[in-house]
C-alpha cells in the first residue's frame, strides 16, 4: 500500500474512521516503526530493572549516602557519557559529586579523589582497562566503590563494594552492538539514586533553588523575601499620622502607597493612589490617615514564592504588596516590576 493514498470502492470517497493498532503499524513510516521498535526494547530492559531492583541498590544508597566527601563518578565510551549526566543529576540535588574521566585518572586526575570520597563506576562489560587506576586508587584509600555492570563475574563487579546488577537485555541496536538499553538503565539507576539520596537528606525545593540559581527553574523558585524592598525602603506611617505626612512617605517611596501601623506596629491599613483620588477635596490634607485608609490590605508571606506574590496582584489588579511577618507587622514591600525584573511570569 502506498502511504498516504486514499482508497475507497465504488465512486464514493469515505475515509476510513477507525483503524487497529496492527493497521497503524502497517501504515507508519519506516522510522516512525523503527523508533517504536526502539522505544518498546528500551521499555522492556527498564522493566525488568525494576523487577530485579533489590537489596543490593539499598546498599548502594547506604555507602553513598554514609560518605563525608564526594561521589566520583567514571567510565568509559558511552558509559563515560551516561557517568557525566550522572554526576550533575547528584550534585544538583544536593550530593557532591563530580565526574572524572577513566582514560584521564591515571594522567593525573586521580589528585580528585580524595579519601572521604566514593567511587560510582560504569562499564557495560565490567572490563573496561581503563578502569583500572580508579579502582586501585579507590581501594588503596579505602574508598567505598559502587559499580554498575552487567557482567557479575566482571573486574568491576569483583573491585566493588556493591554492585547494581543489569539485567539480560537486548540492545536496542538492530545489530545488538551500540549501547541503547544497557546505557539507557545505568542512567535510570543513576537518577534512582541521586533521587534516593535525595529522600534521606529532605533535600527541598528551597534547597534546589539555591543550586538553580539561573535560568528559568531559578526564577521559578524565587522567595518573596529574594527581591522584596526592606527596612527604610518601606513606606510607612503611624495610626495617628495625617494625611500630609502620608503624602509625603508615598512620594518619598514611589510605590503608589503607604502602609499604615497600630500601636503595636501591625499593618492596619493602606493607603494608595486610589484612595486619594475618592477622597479629594480641600480638607483632604487636614485629615488623620485613620479615615482615608483601606482596612485588611492584601499582603503575602516573606517565604511565598514570588510567583505567587504575581498571581495575588494580577488577581487584585494591584500593584504593590506589603510584606509581613507572622505578627501581621510590615517587613518589606513587593511592586509587580520587581517581579518582572527578576524573570518572574
Amino acid at each position: 500500500m502506498t502511504i498516504g493514498t486514499t482508497h475507497s470502492t465504488g465512486s464514493s470517497l469515505r475515509p476510513t474512521t477507525a483503524k487497529t493498532a496492527t493497521q497503524v503499524k502497517e501504515k507508519e513510516p519506516a522510522d516512525v516503526a523503527a523508533a517504536r521498535r526502539v522505544l518498546e526494547t528500551e521499555i522492556a530492559g527498564l522493566e525488568a530493572l525494576a523487577t530485579e531492583l533489590g537489596a543490593s541498590f539499598a546498599a548502594a544508597a547506604e555507602r553513598l549516602a554514609a560518605i563525608k566527601g564526594r561521589i566520583t563518578v567514571t567510565g568509559i565510551g558511552k558509559s563515560g557519557h551516561i557517568a557525566r549526566k550522572i554526576a550533575s543529576t547528584l550534585a544538583s540535588t544536593g550530593t557532591p559529586a563530580q565526574f572524572v574521566h577513566a582514560a584521564e585518572a591515571g594522567h593525573g586526575d586521580l589528585g580528585m579523589i580524595a579519601e572521604g570520597d566514593a567511587v560510582l563506576a560504569l562499564s557495560n562489560s565490567g572490563d573496561s582497562s581503563e578502569l583500572a587506576d580508579i579502582l586501585a586508587h579507590a581501594r588503596r584509600f579505602r574508598m567505598p566503590v559502587v559499580a554498575i555492570t552487567s557482567r557479575a563475574k566482571s573486574a568491576l563487579a569483583e573491585a566493588a563494594d556493591v554492585t547494581l546488577l543489569l539485567p539480560a537485555a537486548v540492545e536496542a541496536c538492530p545489530n545488538g552492538l551500540a549501547p541503547t538499553t544497557s546505557t539507557t538503565m545505568m542512567m535510570v539507576l543513576g537518577d534512582a539514586l541521586a533521587i534516593a539520596l535525595l529522600e534521606r537528606k529532605g533535600f527541598s525545593a528551597n534547597d534546589f533553588q539555591r543550586l538553580h540559581p539561573g535560568g528559568q527553574l531559578g526564577r521559578r523558585l524565587l522567595k518573596v523575601a529574594d527581591i522584596m524592598h526592606r527596612d527604610a525602603g518601606v513606606p510607612l506611617v503611624s495610626q495617628d499620622a495625617g494625611m500630609a505626612e502620608a503624602i509625603l512617605a508615598m512620594t518619598a517611596k514611589s510605590f503608589g502607597c503607604v502602609g499604615i501601623t497600630d500601636p503595636a506596629g501591625r499593618l492596619a491599613g493602606i493607603v494608595t493612589d486610589g484612595d486619594l483620588r475618592r477622597h479629594m477635596g480641600d480638607g483632604l490634607l487636614r485629615e488623620g490617615v485613620g479615615k482615608v485608609m483601606s482596612r485588611k490590605p492584601k499582603t503575602i508571606r516573606p517565604q511565598a514564592l514570588a510567583a505567587e506574590a504575581l498571581a495575588v496582584m494580577n488577581e487584585n489588579a494591584i500593584t504593590s504588596l506589603f510584606v509581613v511577618d507572622e505578627a501581621g507587622k510590615p517587613i518589606g514591600i513587593l511592586h509587580i516590576h520587581d517581579c518582572l525584573r527578576a524573570g518572574v511570569a
